[in-house]
């Protein structure tokens, strides 16, 4: 069977049970996936056995620290699986709502109802966990779910999908309401992106490139974020000790995700003084730092010239760009020629200063006096997220249930006919 018929037939088995889990009644999901998170804590020692495996080959590679720190599973974040889906299980179920309703002259009652998008398609990498969010995240909000892992994390993949699959089939679950394809050949993907009578979304979640060649490949609606080149500005009328802890906690805490800092921002103000104290703190971290001319005047020939190239990329590790700037303007005009749309935060004790950076920062959570490592499902109080999305349509930042949902109008008449 070709690429293409596989993933016609995968698509229709989706599809059709998209419509059960459409009416499936809250409870009764609520109770599969509390089933879903005891399944992977009884089947921790298989997950982590198959992630040792995936984390093994990965070092022969030679993947950076970065790499392996995403596809890695100890027990601590086998906890937060099973902790999340417990999370997803209590929040509110979004189907159904009703968000606004209006009754017109003629006696007409119309209603816009939240409803589930459909199928939901998922062409990730390195990140195990993301087989735990999307099952939760898609299955609560009456989604049903394709999974197209990469081979980096395939194992990990494989442990946690069985052991969710096994659970919820027990609790009388569609067997087709997630679907992984286990089978990391590009000739799949390619046939999930022309699947556009299957698939009514698609979300890549990965690198730039994997996003970049989803986007501009496929016949599916795409909702993305290429990646996440966040900043902190300390602005001139900044409490220091605050935004030392802000910064060395956006840079430091976990480099290698998409809400972690790449560049950090300082007024001319403050520079003289706040620089010397940050820059020891993140260097006892192991932090190389790149900085503009400003920048290494103060700090020395140790820092590295950051250029446009450097104020450009995410890193994902530990380096770190430095810009030193006049005015709140001039940070603002920086983060709008290199930023990605993200996550971006002010540190100020200036009211205003804040909430202008607020509405002049065009990004998916622009922060004031707080870490941009906020800027997640979880956090947000959403249980976990299918992506961060950086896209202005269908849905922007972490995307949990309301996000997986579209809505349409149900019109309740007696007898009406237009004339």
């Amino acid at each position: 069977m070709d690429s293409s018929a596989v993933i016609r037939e995968i698509t229709g088995r989706a599809r059709e049970a998209a419509a059960v889990l459409s009416v499936m009644p809250s409870d009764k999901k609520n109770g599969i996936l509390l089933a879903m998170a005891e399944g992977l804590d009884r089947a921790r020692g298989s997950i982590e056995a198959a992630n040792e495996l995936d984390v093994a080959n990965a070092e022969k590679k030679g993947k950076g620290r970065a790499f392996v720190d995403r596809l890695k599973l100890d027990g601590r974040r086998i906890d937060g699986m099973c902790a999340m889906m417990r999370t997803v299980a209590g929040l509110k179920d979004p189907v159904g709502d009703v968000l606004e309703k209006r009754t017109r002259p003629n006696g007409l009652i119309i209603e816009k109802v939240r409803v589930p998008i459909g199928v939901i398609g998922i062409i990730y990498e390195s990140r195990p966990n993301v087989t735990a969010d999307c099952i939760s995240l898609c299955f609560k909000s009456g989604n049903a779910l394709i999974l197209r892992g990469g081979s980096d994390a395939i194992n990990s993949n494989k442990a946690i999908y069985e052991a969710a699959k096994n659970a919820a089939g027990a609790q009388g679950m569609d067997k087709d309401a997630f679907i992984l394809i286990k089978d990391t050949s590009r000739e799949l993907v390619d046939a999930m992106l022309e699947a556009s009578e299957g698939i009514d979304l698609i979300m890549p979640r990965g690198g730039e490139s994997l996003i970049r060649e989803v986007a501009a490949r496929s016949r599916v609606p795409v909702i993305k974020h290429y990646k996440g080149i966040c900043h902190v500005y300390v602005d001139a009328e900044a409490d220091m000790g605050m935004a030392e802890d802000i910064c060395f906690n956006a840079k430091v805490q976990r480099p290698g995700v998409c809400n972690a800092m790449e560049t950090m921002l300082v007024h001319e103000a403050i520079a003289e003084e706040f620089l010397p104290r940050i820059a020891a703190r993140l260097r006892g971290k192991g932090v190389t730092l790149k900085g503009c001319p400003e920048t290494r005047h103060i700090l020395g020939d140790e820092v590295d010239v950051a250029g446009e190239k450097d104020f450009a990329t995410e890193w994902l590790d530990l380096v770190l760009n430095i810009r030193v700037v006049r005015s709140l303007e001039e940070a603002v005009a920086h983060i709008a020629k290199f930023g990605s749309n993200h996550s971006d935060a002010i540190v100020t004790e200036n009211r205003a200063n804040g909430i202008e950076f607020t509405q002049r920062v065009d990004s998916a959570a622009v922060y004031i006096n707080a870490s941009p490592r906020f800027t997640d499902g979880g956090e947000f109080g959403k249980g976990a997220e299918i992506g961060i999305s950086t896209d202005k349509l269908h849905a922007r930042g972490p995307m949990g249930l309301e996000e997986l949902t579209t809505y349409k109008y149900v019109i309740h008449g007696s007898g009406q006919v237009r004339t």
